[in-house]
């Protein structure tokens, strides 16, 4: 099986920074695109952001674009997420998910397209 385990959530004031991080172990996959999720309470799980492969290629929702980014270390089989000038709507359990494919061309934004979940780390942002 293959295991991810975020880490890095936290609290933090408006307007701060955070990273999130992502370690797969186990029976990864040679190559593999990877994605964040979030889910706030009393919503459903949203698409936030996802890299490919080889990080040439990135996506991300609108409600986080120009302020968050999704960055990788395959050496470390590690995904990133870095969080700028967080807002209070941006408190949710982030969760990471490996995509059996080394690209990301579409549907990325879909849960149903992600083959392993991590549990979550908490990110609480407030004001």
């Amino acid at each position: 099986q293959v295991q991810l385990v975020e880490s890095g959530g936290g609290l933090v004031q408006a307007g701060g920074s955070l990273r999130v991080s992502c370690a797969a172990s186990g029976r990864t996959f040679t190559q593999y695109a990877m994605g964040w999720f979030r889910q706030a309470p009393g919503k459903e799980r949203e698409f936030v952001a996802a890299i490919s492969w080889g990080g040439s290629t990135t996506y991300y929702a609108d409600s986080v674009k120009g302020r968050f980014t999704i960055s990788r270390d395959n050496a470390k089989n590690t995904v990133y997420l870095q969080m700028n000038i967080v807002k209070p709507e941006d408190t949710a359990v982030y969760y990471c998910a490996i995509r059996r494919s080394p690209w990301l061309i579409q549907k990325y934004e879909q849960i149903h397209e992600y083959d392993y979940w991590g549990q979550g780390t908490q990110v609480t942002v407030s004001s």
